[in-house]
């Protein structure tokens, strides 16, 4: 395990420590568990992101695709 020292704004301390009162949880594991869910949240970002740009360099294609597809006789 790490250790790292961090500065945190007054307010936030405070209602954590009030928090952390009523949970009955470690200040350590409170934050390891926050770290854990924002990293989670980050990483579902970056994936939206990289979904969203990957989607956009492939619309014209496809397209394109779904032109070319209507434009064909399925007559018999």
């Amino acid at each position: 395990m790490k250790t790292i020292s961090l500065k945190v704004d007054d307010s936030i301390f405070g209602e954590t420590e009030k928090i952390l009162a009523r949970i009955e949880k470690s200040r350590n594991r409170y934050i390891n568990e926050a770290i854990d869910y924002y990293n989670k949240l980050q990483r579902r970002r970056i994936l939206e992101e990289k979904l969203r740009k990957e989607s956009e360099l492939v619309k014209v294609n496809s397209m394109s695709v779904l032109k070319d597809f209507e434009e064909i006789d399925y007559a018999d």
